[in-house]
């Protein structure tokens, strides 16, 4: 495989200027989070395991490659409640690619435990990722390659925006023996800019250890992007419409979200219950103000969906009717339950958005949940395709919409599940016989493939995108479950190896795919 060893670092420039090389009308792809792919050191990264995947995607015509948020993790590891909204993944990191640029030795990557190959284990692969992290950053600061620190220091000034509060942030966190800012002392938890500046000074190593670990996430990331381009895939990105209280964003930039004058959360964000609890699900998430926002000109909305555009060449919005109006629930409560709706600020956002950006946004909203006529008139205003899951139409046969023979619009992802449901396996399973048979009769079908029919009923749909999460082609069952919502434990940690995605699986995709015109 002809795979760049390295690459330099480039300022990505705003707006969404770059050109798609080839237009389809129907396209076609898989959902795998870079912690799941293959690796030998705890969990997935940006290493050969990455490329494999690609080549894998080029392999059976392939063009699209959905990742969850690609940001740092926090409380219960998982990608919708990290530290900062800008920030990339410390964890995916590929130390192979660290050892060539001679910033790890192969000692430094041999000394490494016995690791479950289809698991992460979070709190030991942090320790051992983080020790590796060290090392290369020691390295990078006594290495003769002048150039990569003028890429660096390139780098830093380019994302000041951002990233001078979070690696500060970070530092601080560090300082603070990993404690929430809202314990820090009362000069830290309001920081002036003279108080910033005297703790820049007191931990300038732990900043430059910070900004150091984006640098280089960003160089593998871009690398392995274009590698994707090369090969003809594209990337959806994904973003979680609200941020968590512990990060960066709230504590350096508290006039933007609903906060006692102590900086605790008046409100906090959930939505009522539905399809996935009975008690719905209190994400306790701040909840913006959006007044604020307006008055800013929704500039931070603006950095940030530019920031995701530039990793990614689509970006899927989660809770997009939050944009619509918010389920907003007492910060006091321990369920979702005892919530009301808020009206959110609608199509003025994304027309900001669209101002500094471009029109055309190639966003994708996550419309699922309780989805009112006025939710689907915003995204259709905005042109956004919505999201079209299987599993629940035909698992109530009632809910039509979701259904491929009831599509009335071509601008839709169909998806056979998401992250958050079961794998279609392990949900098909699960199913009464009289849903089953509907299934089977359904697909002409016996059901013992589940995945496959799952992928190819979406295929075959009229939908524009059609994408499924990658444990349906290997037809896993529930203990490959991505996420369960509402478990606080033992998600997020589901991974593959190599030899599941073999030639047989390509041929299959491939052929699938040409049947119904996604190549």
């Amino acid at each position: 495989m002809n795979k760049p060893e390295s690459v330099s670092y480039t300022a990505p420039q705003p707006g969404l200027e770059e050109e798609k090389t080839v237009q389809r009308e129907r396209l076609s792809g898989i959902l795998v989070h870079p912690t799941s792919f293959p690796s030998p050191y705890g969990i997935g990264d940006l290493g050969p395991g990455a490329y494999a995947f690609i080549d894998f995607l080029k392999a059976s015509s392939q063009h699209l490659w959905q990742v969850l948020p690609l940001g740092p993790t926090g409380f219960g590891d998982s990608p919708y409640q990290g530290p900062s909204a800008f920030a990339g993944q410390p964890l995916i990191i590929s130390p192979d690619k660290l050892a060539k640029m001679g910033l790890l030795t192969e000692q430094d990557l041999q000394d490494r435990r016995d690791w479950d190959p289809r698991k992460v284990d979070y709190g030991p692969v942090i320790q051992y990722k983080t020790e590796l992290l060290k090392k290369a950053w020691h390295a990078f600061f006594h290495t003769p390659d002048k150039t990569l620190m003028e890429q660096f220091e390139t780098f830093c000034r380019k994302e000041a925006y951002w990233l001078d509060d979070y690696a500060l942030f970070m530092a601080c966190k560090d300082a603070h023996g990993g404690c929430r800012w809202l314990e820090w002392e009362p000069s830290l938890v309001n920081p002036t800019e003279k108080t910033k500046t005297e703790w820049r000074t007191k931990l300038k190593d732990e900043i430059d250890y910070y900004r150091f670990v984006q640098f280089i996430f960003e160089l593998q990331w871009e690398e392995l992007r274009s590698y994707a381009h090369e090969n003809d895939v594209e990337i959806i990105g994904d973003i979680p419409i609200f941020v968590s209280l512990d990060s960066a964003d709230v504590w350096a930039n508290k006039k933007l979200f609903d906060l006692d004058t102590k900086g605790f959360p008046r409100t906090v964000a959930g939505v009522p219950p539905d399809y996935f609890s009975a008690t719905g699900q209190l994400w306790g998430n701040p909840l913006y103000n959006w007044v604020h926002h307006e008055k800013t000109g929704y500039k931070w909305w603006i950095s940030r969906i530019r920031r995701q555009l530039q990793l990614t060449d689509y970006l899927r919005i989660d809770h997009f009717r939050g944009f619509e109006a918010f389920w907003s629930v007492p910060a006091e409560e321990e369920t979702a339950m005892n919530g009301a709706w808020i009206k959110g600020p609608g199509e003025k956002l994304f027309r900001a958005v669209e101002k500094e950006l471009g029109t055309g946004l190639p966003i994708f909203a996550e419309d699922l949940g309780v989805i009112t006529p006025e939710v689907d008139h915003l995204r259709e205003s905005l042109g956004f395709p919505g999201m079209k899951v299987l599993q629940f139409g035909f698992g109530d046969m009632g809910d039509k919409k979701y259904i491929p023979h009831f599509y009335t619009d071509v601008n839709c992802i169909c998806y056979t599940g998401t992250h958050d449901n079961d794998t279609t396996a392990g949900w098909y399973h699960s199913q009464p016989e009289i849903i089953k048979d509907r299934i089977r009769r359904y697909g002409n079908t016996s059901g013992d493939l589940i995945g496959y029919d799952f992928i190819r009923f979406s295929f075959s749909s009229i939908a524009k995108y059609a994408i499924f999460p990658i444990q349906d082609l290997l037809l896993l069952g529930s203990e490959a479950r991505m996420n369960t919502p509402g478990v606080a434990a033992a998600n997020w940690a589901f991974r593959y190896v190599q030899e599941d995605l073999n030639k047989d699986k390509a041929f299959w995709l491939k052929q699938t795919t040409e049947l119904y015109a996604r190549d």
